[in-house]
């Protein structure tokens, strides 16, 4: 009743039978017998309040808050789902309310996922695995004999020859022993073995565990983690969150952002005064910058990190994304195993690859590999039990790997068709690199590298400094202020290039080339017209 008292009369039973209503129960009087069927009760609008106030008091403060939260946790940031893409989230569900705006999508050119920009599977590996989740297919007419032999010999390698088994923690025995073959492949029968295979939840999973193992130390002696800037923000997001130094190293964008080790030498010494720099990453194929490392310079990096003992991190995922005439991928395995076995038995090398990538562009399975040679046998043994923490990586991203290392040869059944889709993915992003640099190019303000590899342009832009200033008025870094303007005023959503890191005073943003090219092209004049008018309106 709002007046201290229950409604039948009991002092002792108001706060109960409030607390009950403000739980949403229907509060019982044990004086009075149970009813044979539940009735409503009504209460009044004071005893409703009265119920709140009590409950209100009843909460307590939260155990977990920004305050009390794993500091290294709120330090990570990645900017490819950073503020930008919630910006777009918002601006999609708009857009589904009938919410007028100047543009009738948002493009989402801001991630590497080609399956969600219209890029369709590679029948083989959907097949492969299509088998191995339903093997009752095995005995359907509609599936070639090639792709039932890989899903027999998979599914012979899971627990009760089952998909839905955990494997090995290390990953399928017979899929590790594929991925050494490709790796002898690819490499010119450089020597793999199985036992230094690693299944991994992507690329990513394998870079984050390998760091995590690296990390030691405390206060100068902290682990530093020399990273390439523009760098793929999950190396900056994995440094925060185990704590370690992040040492930045600048890529020449004069040069087409070449590596040079007399940046890495500089990079180093200076980083010595303030902590133990130990690691040195290395992505090649470049993210987000596209460039192609050539065999000089894998050389010169192999010889600098043999010479200043570091631990070599070689992120190899796009390998298969190579357009530009005269670039080559050339894997560091490979190098170092041809630079003579001063270097190949004692530089320790990780390396890593996916499925998200290539020509795949199977994000969503997660699966991938690395590859860790000259490991100490100790440490060996440590790295299983901390990959045996997660179980197992997804067996379905096993089994799409496998493809990857495992595709049909000629003389198979599938090969033909294959090597037809393989071949029109990379031929059509070669196209469409080609396209994304010559029409920024044209456009006064932008500048854009050769896109020699990957799956990203880079452009640096031209910012005025009265841009600049409103940017800081909204306490925003100028490229994010850029981006904000253009996602607002045609829907392209890409990432800025502070995200990735630039040099002071420089400004970029990374853009995918993985929309078809009759939308890319649309998407390309649209950020052409509104970088004009940007510039006419903060000259």
């Amino acid at each position: 009743r709002g007046l201290g008292v229950c409604r039948n009369g009991r002092k002792d039973m108001a706060l109960r039978c409030a607390a009950s209503l403000a739980a949403g129960r229907q509060p019982r009087c044990p004086r009075l017998p149970r009813p044979a069927q539940e009735g409503t009760v009504r209460w009044s609008s004071a005893a409703k309040a009265s119920a709140v106030k009590i409950n209100e008091k009843a909460s307590r403060e939260k155990i977990l808050t920004l305050e009390s939260m794993n500091p290294q946790v709120k330090a990570v940031e990645y900017a490819v789902r950073g503020p930008i893409v919630l910006k777009a989230g918002e601006i999609e569900k708009e857009l589904r309310k009938g919410i007028k705006k100047p543009f009738t999508e948002v493009i989402k050119a801001n991630i590497g996922d080609a399956h969600a920009m219209g890029q369709r599977p590679i029948t083989f590996l959907r097949q492969v695995v299509a088998l191995c989740t339903y093997p009752n297919l095995l005995d359907s007419p509609s599936f070639p004999e090639d792709a039932k032999k890989r899903a027999r010999r998979i599914l012979q390698g899971c627990g009760g020859n089952s998909l839905g088994s955990y494997s090995a923690s290390q990953g399928i025995n017979c899929i590790r022993e594929d991925v050494a073959s490709y790796i002898e492949r690819r490499d010119g029968g450089v020597p793999a073995d199985p036992d230094n295979i690693y299944l991994t939840t992507g690329a990513s999973d394998g870079i984050a565990t390998i760091l995590k193992i690296l990390v030691s130390g405390g206060g100068r002696s902290r682990t530093g983690v020399m990273i390439p800037i523009p760098q793929y923000p999950l190396y900056s997001a994995v440094i925060s969150e185990l704590d370690a130094i992040q040492v930045n190293y600048y890529l020449d964008e004069e040069n087409c952002w070449a590596l040079d080790v007399n940046e890495l030498r500089r990079s180093l010494n200076e980083a010595k005064a303030y902590c133990n720099p130990k690691v040195l990453c290395i992505i090649n194929p470049g993210n987000p910058t596209g460039q192609v490392q050539n065999r000089k310079c894998i050389e010169d990096v192999i010889h600098f990190a043999w010479e200043e003992k570091l631990f070599l991190l070689a992120d190899e995922v796009y390998q298969d994304n190579v357009y530009s005439e005269g670039c080559q991928f050339h894997s560091f395995k490979k190098i170092l195993y041809e630079m003579g076995p001063e270097y190949y038995n004692n530089v320790e090398l990780a390396s890593f690859h996916s499925t998200s990538k290539g020509y795949m562009g199977e994000c969503g399975y997660r699966g991938g590999y690395m590859e860790v040679i000259n490991l100490h046998p100790e440490i060996k043994g440590q790295l299983v039990k901390l990959l045996s923490v997660r179980l197992c990586p997804p067996v379905s991203g096993q089994a799409a790997m496998d493809i990857v290392v495992n595709p049909p040869i000629p003389g198979e059944e599938s090969y033909s068709q294959f090597i037809k889709e393989k071949e029109s993915v990379l031929n059509n992003l070669a196209k469409k690199a080609k396209l994304t640099e010559d029409m920024f190019n044209k456009v006064p303000g932008i500048h854009c590298n050769p896109l020699q590899g990957a799956m990203y342009a880079f452009p640096r832009i031209f910012i005025p400094s009265k841009a600049i200033e409103e940017a800081k008025a909204h306490k925003m870094a100028p490229d994010m202020f850029y981006c904000m303007k253009l996602l607002e005023e045609t829907g392209i959503c890409v990432v800025p290039g502070s995200g990735f890191g630039q040099r002071e005073g420089s400004y970029h943003f990374r853009m995918t080339i993985l929309p078809p090219v009759e939308k890319l092209k649309i998407l390309l004049e649209k950020v052409k017209d509104f970088h004009i008018k940007f510039l006419e309106k903060y000259a």
